[in-house]
C-alpha cells in the first residue's frame, strides 16, 4: 500500500480548508495591519505563535532552501543572536513557485498560522507567509549553513517534551533548552543537518525515526539499537525524517545514515519532521531476527502474536512470514493468544463473520514452515460490532497444539473441529457472558471459549476478551486472550499544543482492565489457587494505569515488566520502543519456575506489515 508523505497530506488538508473558507464572509476576518521591514526571526518570534500573526509584511528577505508544489522554504542568511527564534519560514504561494533553491528573494504577504488537520486539531500550527508577491534578486546564492543536530551543534532536550500545563499557543514560558517542543519550534522552517544518524525505528509510511551522532548522549537504548520509551521520558532527541522532498531508503533499527544529510524542519499531523532534500545513503546494521528456545518436557509454552489484519486476500509472503514467526521464532508454543485475524472476506463489508478460511491457510503455512499441526478456537463476532474497519470483523482467539499434553476443553462441544461456536440452536456465543464455576476441584468455565462480559459498554467498538479452559498434562488452567482499545483519534499528540496531552483512550482501557480484573477475581473466588494466564495486546506500557490496574486488582504479575530495560519492549512507534503486549500470571503459576521472552522479529524491520513482536512464557509444571 502506498502512503503519501507528510507534505502531501498537508497539501490535501489545506485544499479542504480552503474550500471551506470560501463560504466565510471577508468581513469575518479582521483587516491585517501593515508592518514595516521585518526579518524572518521577527516573524517567528520566541513563541509557538508569531507575534506578527495576521499582519501584512513586505520585502521579507531570505534565500530559498527547498521548494514544493505550493510554496517554498526560505531562510535568512543573517541570523540574530538568539537561538530561540527560528531563521526559516514557509512561504505559501498556492501554485508551483517560480523561485528555485538558491534564489535570493524578498517576499510580500501576510503572516499566518496554518494548522494541519483543521482548527479543531490538537496539533501545532506552522508559521507561514501567505505570499502576494515574490521578487527574485539573485540566482545561485549559497544556502545558509544548516544547524547541526546533536552533540556537535544544537542538542535537543533528552527527556522533557514540555513542562507546564495548558495550551502552549496561548503563552507560558518558552524554553528551547529545557523543552523538546520549544526546541524544535525554535528551528521550524530552518535547514538542519543530521550526521551519522542511526535508525531507532523502521522506515514506514514515508517516515524514519533516527538519532543523530549514532545516538551519542541519547536516553536508554535497547539491546538492539533502539531507544526505550520510559515513564516521563518520551525521548524528544528523536528526529523524524520524512520523504516528502526526497525518497528514503528502507531501514531497520540499527541501520545508519553515515553521511551528513540536510533538510528543512516542518510540522504536520502531530510531529516535527525533517524533510531531507536528497536521498541518503544507507549502511546496513545487520540486525537479525530473534528466535527463542523450544519448550522442554514439562514446560507449558504460552505466547502472544499479532497477525496485523490477516485475511485470505493477504499476500502469501505474509502467511509465510507469520508462520515462520510461530514455527521458528516462537518454536511452536503450546498455545498462542492471537489478535488481528480478519474474517474470510477481508475488507469486503458483505456480512461475513466466519474466519475459518483465514485460519486454515495460516495453519497450513505453519506446517509448511516446519511447525506442528495447530487447532483453533474463537467466537465469531456479530457483524461490525467489534471495532475496526467495517466488514473486517477482526477477532482474538487461540491457536493450540495437542501433541505435547495440552487439551482445549470445549463447552459446549463444537459441531466441527474448527468451528467458532456451539452447534446450531444454542445461545449466541458473541453476546453470552462466560462465568467461572467449580470444575473438578478447581475453577472452570461455563463456556469455553467464552467472551468476558460482551454486553458491557466498555467493549463498545472493540474486541471482546476471550476466556478458554485448557488442561496441561491433566492440570486445569484458564487462559484469557485480550486486545484492548487502541489509540483513538481524539487522543492528543505528544508534540501537540495541549500539554500534557489528553489520552481519552487510556480511560477506555482502564475501564476494560477493571472488567477483566473482576473476572479474574471471580475465578479466584471459586479457587484461590486457580491457574490463570492473561495474554495479549493491552496497548499500554508497564507503567500505564490500565496495565497496573489489571495486575493489582486481579492479583496478577506482569511478566514482561520484570525484564531488563533494554529488552522490555514489544513495539516501536515513532522510534520509541515500548511494551504494549503482556503476559500476566496468577500466583499459583508465578510461583513455578518460568521464563519470559520477547522475541524481536517484526517491530524493528521495515519489511514487516505489523509493529509488534511476539512474546512467550515457558512455565515448568512438571510434578505437583
Amino acid at each position: 500500500m502506498a502512503f503519501a508523505g507528510a507534505w502531501e497530506r498537508v497539501a490535501a488538508a489545506r485544499a479542504t480548508l480552503a474550500a471551506a473558507m470560501l463560504a466565510v464572509p471577508l468581513t469575518a476576518v479582521p483587516p491585517a495591519l501593515a508592518v514595516g521591514p521585518v526579518r524572518i526571526h521577527d516573524i517567528q518570534g520566541a513563541a509557538h505563535i508569531s507575534p506578527l500573526n495576521r499582519s501584512a509584511v513586505s520585502g521579507v528577505p531570505g534565500v530559498v532552501t527547498a521548494v514544493t508544489g505550493t510554496g517554498f522554504w526560505m531562510q535568512d542568511p543573517h541570523p540574530d543572536k538568539s537561538d530561540a527564534t527560528s531563521e526559516g519560514v514557509f512561504v505559501y504561494t498556492r501554485t508551483r513557485p517560480s523561485a528555485a533553491a538558491g534564489d535570493s528573494v524578498r517576499v510580500d504577504g501576510r503572516v499566518s498560522e496554518f494548522r494541519p488537520g483543521g482548527a479543531r486539531s490538537a496539533g501545532l500550527t506552522r508559521t507561514e507567509i501567505d505570499a502576494t508577491a515574490t521578487t527574485v534578486d539573485a540566482h545561485g546564492t549559497r544556502l545558509p549553513a544548516p544547524a547541526v543536530l546533536g552533540p556537535r551543534g544544537r542538542r535537543a532536550p533528552s527527556s522533557l517534551v514540555k513542562d507546564g500545563r495548558g495550551d502552549v499557543e496561548k503563552g507560558g514560558r518558552f524554553d528551547p533548552r529545557r523543552n523538546g517542543l520549544d526546541f524544535y519550534e525554535s528551528l521550524e522552517g530552518m535547514r538542519l543537518r543530521v550526521e551519522n544518524a542511526v535508525a531507532v525505528g523502521p522506515s514506514r509510511y514515508g517516515e524514519l525515526p533516527v538519532l543523530p551522532a549514532n545516538g551519542a548522549g541519547a536516553g536508554t537504548r535497547t539491546a538492539r539499537g533502539g531507544i526505550l520509551l520510559r515513564d516521563g521520558d518520551a525521548n524528544p532527541e528523536r528526529v523524524i525524517l520524512d520523504d516528502s522532498l526526497a525518497a528514503l531508503p528502507g531501514m531497520n533499527v540499527g541501520d545508519r545514515l553515515p553521511d551528513a544529510n540536510d533538510g528543512v524542519l516542518d510540522y504536520g499531523y502531530g510531529d516535527f519532521k525533517l524533510l531531507l532534500t536528497a536521498t541518503p545513503r544507507r549502511a546496513d546494521g545487520g540486525l537479525p531476527r530473534e528466535a527463542t528456545r523450544p519448550a522442554r518436557p514439562g514446560e507449558l509454552a504460552v505466547a502472544t502474536a499479532g497477525l496485523d489484519g490477516l485475511d485470505p486476500d493477504s499476500p502469501p509472503e505474509r502467511f509465510r512470514a507469520l508462520a515462520e514467526d510461530i514455527a521458528r521464532g516462537l518454536r511452536s508454543p503450546d498455545l498462542i493468544a492471537i489478535s488481528g485475524l480478519r474474517d474470510n472476506s477481508g475488507e469486503a463489508d458483505d456480512g461475513t463473520v466466519a474466519a475459518d478460511q483465514t485460519v486454515a491457510e495460516l495453519i497450513t503455512a505453519i506446517s509448511a514452515a516446519g511447525g506442528p499441526a495447530y487447532d483453533w478456537r474463537s467466537v465469531n463476532p456479530r457483524d461490525n460490532a467489534d471495532g475496526g474497519d467495517n466488514g473486517t470483523n477482526g477477532r482474538i482467539g487461540f491457536l493450540f497444539r495437542t501433541d505435547r499434553g495440552l487439551s482445549f476443553v470445549d463447552r459446549p462441544s463444537p459441531a466441527e473441529p474448527m468451528a467458532d461456536g456451539p452447534p446450531p440452536g444454542g445461545p449466541d456465543p458473541a453476546v453470552t457472558a462466560v462465568r467461572a464455576v467449580p470444575r473438578g476441584g478447581t475453577a472452570g468455565l461455563t463456556l469455553s471459549p467464552g467472551r468476558i462480559a460482551p454486553g458491557d459498554a466498555v467493549w463498545a467498538a472493540s474486541r471482546k476478551p476471550l476466556a478458554g479452559e485448557v488442561t496441561w498434562q491433566g492440570r486445569r488452567i484458564i487462559v484469557i486472550a485480550a486486545q484492548w482499545f487502541g489509540q483513538a483519534s481524539d487522543d492528543q499528540p505528544l508534540f501537540g499544543r495541549f500539554q500534557p496531552p489528553s489520552r481519552p483512550s487510556e480511560w477506555r482501557r482502564d475501564a476494560q482492565a477493571k472488567v477483566v480484573a473482576g473476572f479474574v477475581r471471580s475465578i479466584q473466588k471459586v479457587d484461590a489457587n486457580a491457574g490463570v494466564i492473561v495474554a495479549g495486546d493491552l496497548n499500554g506500557g508497564e507503567f500505564s494505569p490500565p496495565v497496573r490496574t489489571l495486575a493489582k486488582d486481579g492479583g496478577l504479575t506482569d511478566l514482561p515488566a520484570g525484564l531488563a530495560a533494554p529488552e522490555r519492549y514489544t513495539a516501536v512507534s515513532g522510534g520509541n520502543a515500548q511494551l504494549l503486549d503482556h503476559i500476566l500470571l496468577s500466583p499459583s503459576l508465578r510461583r513455578r519456575k518460568h521464563e519470559i521472552d520477547v522475541v524481536h522479529r517484526g517491530a524493528e524491520f521495515a519489511d514487516r506489515a505489523g509493529d509488534r513482536d511476539p512474546t512467550v512464557v515457558r512455565i515448568d509444571l512438571a510434578g505437583k
